[in-house]
């Protein structure tokens, strides 16, 4: 039993430890407290991307990277204009308002639903694993040109229209990178994205890699509209890194959106869905019953924190009983 308890204690303070260090030492940009941190930064996902930091390739181990360390991604950037002329076509006929609106599956994002009251809307070509029936219909060959890359775990088109934003945030779980396709741009430093603290402009034609994990924002302050190809690539790790890279990403199978009616939905975002109008209840308290949404609040938290504790020390006891 005082094994278990060394156990126990050794495996909670690596989850401060790292809730600790993405929250005072990686990367530049800081948080402006611990409350946003707690808000915004996934500290419940920090020991599990620790540990894939440890185990990611020098080349992918910094906020922006170089996307020529990654030739096996060239043929996106080739076909560019290919890309755009079917991106092109789907917002003229609509497609990004319909996957923004509330009478929508897609509106029940569990990634990024919070993102369409800034303005910013998607279009998934295909995710973890799964290409959308809507994706082969109304854009062929971006389907087929990402389908022949094994790295790109998910794309999507996105949209950032003009005065719209994507306030600072970063994305909860570290098992791929960012990479952007500039299409459809202002070509000006109006329009922009900033990763921890480094600002870049979009300009048609060109890619603009980073690890979405770092705190980052973007503004389209210009005149025209911003439209990109967003994919996530599959992050270079080793060893047990490999291991968990690959377990999460079976997971995320279960997160696919669909655009329109006909696509696939997955199990995670039926469940978002279902819950949606409860939490949108919740979220009203705030402004009839404050004292009583917090008390809800800080119940969740902390049943969720109770639950952890208790599910780690069952794992343990598990393990010892087994061996």
């Amino acid at each position: 039993m005082q094994t278990t308890n060394i156990i126990l204690i050794l495996i909670l303070s690596y989850l401060l430890i790292c809730a600790v260090y993405v929250y005072k030492f990686r990367g530049k940009a800081r948080y402006q407290s611990l409350t946003e941190y707690l808000r915004k930064g996934w500290c419940i996902c920090a020991p599990i991307n620790c540990f894939l930091y440890m185990f990611t390739k020098k080349k992918a181990s910094k906020a922006i990277l170089n996307h020529e360390d990654f030739p096996e991604l060239q043929k996106i950037q080739d076909n560019w204009k290919v890309i755009k002329e079917e991106v092109d076509e789907l917002y003229e006929k609509g497609y990004f308002s319909q996957t923004s609106s509330k009478d929508s599956k897609a509106y029940y994002d569990i990634g990024f639903r919070t993102f369409l009251k800034y303005g910013w809307s998607k279009f998934y070509v295909n995710w973890y694993g799964h290409t959308h029936n809507s994706a082969k219909n109304l854009c062929p060959k971006t389907a087929e040109i990402l389908s022949s890359i094994p790295q790109v775990n998910g794309a999507m088109f996105s949209i950032l229209p003009i005065g719209s934003k994507l306030t600072r945030h970063l994305d909860p779980i570290a098992t791929s990178l960012r990479y952007h396709l500039s299409l459809t741009t202002p070509n000006s430093e109006d329009c922009f994205i900033n990763v921890d603290t480094e600002t870049y402009h979009w300009k048609d034609g060109e890619v603009f890699m980073f690890d979405e994990t770092y705190l980052h924002y973007a503004n389209n302050n210009s005149n025209q509209k911003r439209i990109i190809l967003m994919c996530d690539i599959d992050r270079p790790t080793w060893g047990p890194g490999k291991v968990l890279n690959f377990i999460l990403k079976q997971i995320l199978r279960f997160s696919v959106v669909p655009n329109i009616e006909g696509d696939k939905e997955g199990l995670f975002n039926s469940i978002f869905s279902g819950l949606m109008p409860v939490m949108e209840k919740i979220r009203k308290l705030k402004e009839t019953n404050l004292f009583l949404y917090k008390v809800i609040k800080h119940t969740v938290n902390l049943s969720l924190a109770v639950l952890l504790v208790i599910s780690i020390k069952s794992g343990v006891n598990f393990i010892f009983s087994v061996f």
